[in-house]
């Protein structure tokens, strides 16, 4: 185990911090409650961003970029949507500072007082749905496919890196309309799409299902999920797609002429997945020693130590090596320190997540042979050098379904069905996980469950099929069972 690594079973948020920290992904920030992505949590960050971005674009939408500053009144036409972030909300007063008389610093001039209030984006429809008044007339103009990648702000008192910050990154797409059907389908297309990134990029299994009204997001008709099981078991939501009917098109006048010549509101629908994937990469995979990285999601997927240096006889043999693992389109670093010796190498590459480690010397060159360790399972094996960059290839394929496996498994050995509320408390305190459970569908119960065992609705599955029962908390009828677990 990597010495400077706390383990999961001591101290599994502390894990955490550490294998953040450690391994640089992120760093704390001078500006409480935000947070420094550092350059490799970026590389990993932009791979994600990529990804998603083509499959944004594959299905029609286009990006596009909005004020990070939106008026308060905005914020005041949609009743539900402002009473959900205003506890969240960052306020600009002003717009200047000067010098203090008394030499002590600056001070913001009293006299810069902004006429109207700006409030730090915590979501952008309410300045998206104003522009789009005058961007849609006719149905000619709809749909209207837009996505934004951006940063936001919502005011946490109690962070942790990537989970919750402060300030954080994230995509947020904003369509528009004309038939309710459409936006309907567009919000399923959405959800669809975080799925698939989330199994064929993160390996990570994923619960599809509808949010409560208690967990709804503020503003929408209906908010759809993908939620994840992390190692501790405890749930995060990875990703939401809302429907959000006519009421932001309602709240600033957004209608447009009909075939028939008639007006009619447009229906809107708004989704986004942040920065909070790369804490969900890191808690669904990781391990006591460090990182472990889907192949499609690290920066360097190979890396090749030469043995016990790049010695002249092993150059070309590399250099051809290389060539061949970037031909296939594969990530790879050659080492080329001097100063260390390969078990420390060994040690920082395996802390770093690297999928597939090659270690080469003089005398496996002469025998023909390389010794290829895999992070996930870390076995070693000597392969032939001849053919190794499509074997190689074939193994990143491997250890990609092997982390998705492994998660399923986890998932599934950590999903339990209960039908009393004895069972429930007992499973919640002592093993966590999902739990699925019989709820008499109203807030009330909701929220009496979550203050007296920290566990929420996840969501409602959308893979339900009717099952009638009873409700483990009041007894009273419930048509199918929902999923709870203490969340992130």
């Amino acid at each position: 185990m990597a010495k400077d690594i706390t383990s999961r079973s001591q101290d599994y948020s502390q894990w955490y911090i550490d294998i953040v920290l450690k391994t640089g992904l992120a760093d704390y920030s001078a500006v409480k409650g935000c947070m420094i992505i550092k350059p490799y949590g970026f590389a990993i960050w932009e791979l994600m961003h990529d990804a998603l971005d083509k499959m944004f674009k594959d299905t029609g939408h286009v990006n596009a970029y909005f004020p990070l500053f939106i008026p308060k009144s905005f914020l005041s036409k949609e009743a539900a949507h402002i009473e959900g972030f205003a506890k969240e909300c960052a306020v600009v007063t002003h717009y200047r500072l000067k010098n203090a008389d008394d030499g002590s610093g600056v001070i913001v001039d009293p006299e810069a007082k902004l006429e109207e209030e700006l409030i730090v984006r915590p979501t952008s429809e309410t300045i998206i749905w104003d522009a789009y008044r005058g961007w849609i007339q006719s149905y000619r103009d709809l749909p209207l496919l837009i996505n934004q990648w951006a940063n936001v702000v919502r005011w946490e008192m109690r962070t942790r890196l990537f989970l919750r910050t402060a300030e954080f990154l994230w995509q947020e797409g904003h369509t528009a309309h004309a038939t309710r059907q459409e936006a309907e389908a567009e919000t399923l297309t959405m959800l669809n799409i975080y799925e698939r990134f989330a199994v064929e990029w993160m390996s990570l299994p994923v619960l599809k299902g509808v949010k409560t009204e208690n967990e709804r997001f503020a503003g929408a008709v209906d908010t759809y999920c993908i939620e994840a099981l992390m190692q501790d078991g405890k749930a995060l939501q990875a990703g939401t797609s809302h429907f959000l009917g006519q009421n932001f098109a309602k709240a600033f006048e957004v209608q447009f002429s009909t075939k028939d010549n008639t007006l009619e509101y447009v229906w809107a629908t708004s989704w986004g997945v942040s920065t909070r994937l790369m804490g969900a990469l890191v808690m669904a995979h990781s391990d006591d020693d460090g990182l472990v990285l889907p192949p499609k999601l690290a920066p360097t997927q190979v890396v090749i130590v030469p043995i016990p240096k790049l010695l002249p006889e092993l150059d070309e043999a590399i250099g051809k090596l290389e060539k061949e693992l970037k031909g296939l389109g594969i990530r790879v670093k050659v080492d080329k320190d001097d100063q260390n010796r390969p078990g420390f190498k060994f040690a920082e590459y395996e802390k770093l997540g690297i999928p597939v480690r090659i270690a080469i010397g003089a005398r496996d060159l002469a025998a023909g042979t390389i010794e290829v360790a895999r992070r996930d399972t870390k076995e070693k094996t000597n392969i032939p050098l001849d053919g190794i960059a499509n074997y190689i290839d074939n193994l990143l394929g491997e250890i990609q379904r092997n982390l998705y496996n492994r998660a399923l498994i986890f998932r599934e050995e950590n999903t339990t069905s209960v039908d009393t509320w004895q069972e429930f408390v007992d499973v919640i305190e002592h093993k966590g996980g999902f739990v699925s459970a019989h709820w008499d569908g109203s807030t009330e119960t909701e929220l009496l469950i979550k203050e007296e065992t920290k566990a929420t609705i996840r969501c409602i599955p959308m893979s339900n099929s009717s099952e009638p029962g009873n409700c483990i908390r009041t007894g009273k009828p419930s048509k199918q069972r929902v999923l709870f677990a203490v969340a992130y």
